[in-house]
């Protein structure tokens, strides 16, 4: 369609633009992440991201609605749910019509006795909570026995958290694939996370060896169309991860936001036709679960000082574009995600500027674009908008 040969596709986790229609049915009338967050600082400071038309998107104190290097609009969540499996499938072109299973109350019996059975030992816990709680609160009892500390969220998650001195990382990985096994058909959660820690009792922290084991897609998404095309898909954080590991050529499965930008930076310099999808994990998993509004304006802003390379890295024929995957509002009740629109953000040569989107019927409707700009064949889901975005 046209002479576009590379696509960067960049989700700020849980950096939402305000509540869906339906957000009361998710406990979340009122979020909004962004908004929030400016409002408790006193206004935020993103003048690069206002040159892609962040502040026409909401009215975001800090940030002018300037003329729009690009296009700039909203996208509603089709699908049931806000999780992060979620809303990066429907990015990909899965629309979910029933939401993935989540555990209010904890495991049955039949899951967690096939689980403790397969593993040769007890489980802690079973029981919805913080993550960084709970190992403050089991974490001695898990040191004297050796069991597992088991629990799960608001979201599709079945988490099994573990001292790296008492169950080594990779036994812990182990324990999360047995789990995953268990954890199909009606009891089919999105994602099995391995949470491990160190520390002594009263001062336990998390370490970055955490791992996600999720489901496969169950339809084809955009990374198995493009890369079936005989395209590069080159996936940054945890994507690998959210699709199981299929539909990519390459991977990089950095933690932190910043070495994210620079291994996205790095898969620009190999000038591959393709995509580039990258997942920056910090602002959820490090400061919106935390309640962290001081430390989640601090990495917008450290994105927003990241981005000049970006955009200084887009050759003649690449575009850039900015979304999310849900919200995850650090002033709303509790620490789960919320249910909000996502900004989307798009900026190349070939697109036209300071262009209103307005607010699009599903995320599935971004990856319909990628793909149609990147002439390979469209998924199941998603109505198309490079007709309106492209000179």
């Amino acid at each position: 369609m046209t002479q576009v040969k590379q696509i960067v596709l960049i989700v700020l986790d849980s950096v939402g633009v305000g509540a869906l229609p339906d957000a009361a049915e998710y406990g979340d009338a009122g979020a909004n992440t962004l908004v929030h967050i400016a409002e408790k600082l006193g206004g935020l400071q993103l003048p690069n991201l206002a040159q892609l038309g962040l502040g026409k998107i909401e009215k975001i104190p800090g940030v002018p609605a300037v003329k729009a290097r690009g296009c700039y609009g909203k996208m509603r969540e089709l699908s049931k749910g806000k999780d992060t499996t979620t809303g990066h499938w429907e990015l990909a072109g899965i629309v979910l019509e029933e939401p993935f299973r989540t555990y209010p109350e904890g495991f049955p019996d039949e899951v967690i006795k096939a689980f403790e059975k397969e593993i040769g030992i007890g489980i802690l816990g079973n029981i919805p909570a913080s993550g960084t709680q709970i190992i403050q609160d089991l974490g001695k009892e898990h040191m004297n026995t050796g069991k597992p500390i088991v629990y799960t969220s608001a979201d599709s998650v079945f988490q099994i958290a573990a001292h790296e001195e008492v169950i080594p990382v990779d036994r812990l990985y182990e324990m999360c694939k047995i789990a995953r096994k268990i954890l199909v058909g009606p009891h089919a959660v999105g994602r099995v996370i391995a949470r491990p820690f160190i520390g002594t009792p009263g001062n336990f922290t998390r370490t970055e060896r955490r791992e996600d084991f999720s489901l496969e897609p169950s339809s084809d998404t955009i990374l198995d169309l493009i890369k079936r095309s005989g395209l590069e898909v080159m996936g940054v954080g945890k994507i690998e991860d959210i699709f199981a590991q299929r539909g990519l050529t390459r991977s990089n499965h950095t933690v932190s936001n910043m070495d994210s930008v620079d291994a996205v930076l790095a898969y620009m310099d190999l000038n591959k036709t393709g995509l580039i999808f990258a997942n920056l994990v910090e602002f959820d998993m490090t400061y919106g679960h935390r309640n962290n509004v001081e430390g989640y304006g601090a990495a917008l802003k450290d994105f927003d000082r990241r981005l000049p390379e970006l955009l200084s890295k887009l050759s003649s024929d690449s575009l850039l574009i900015i979304t999310a995957d849900h919200g995850c509002d650090p002033t709303h009740p509790g620490t789960d995600h919320t249910r909000e629109h996502v900004p989307v953000l798009i900026t190349g040569d070939f697109i036209k500027e300071d262009y209103d989107l307005g607010i699009r019927g599903s995320f599935a409707d971004l990856g319909a674009t990628i793909t149609e700009i990147l002439d390979v064949p469209m998924p199941k889901y998603g109505n198309s908008f490079a007709g309106e975005i492209l000179k």
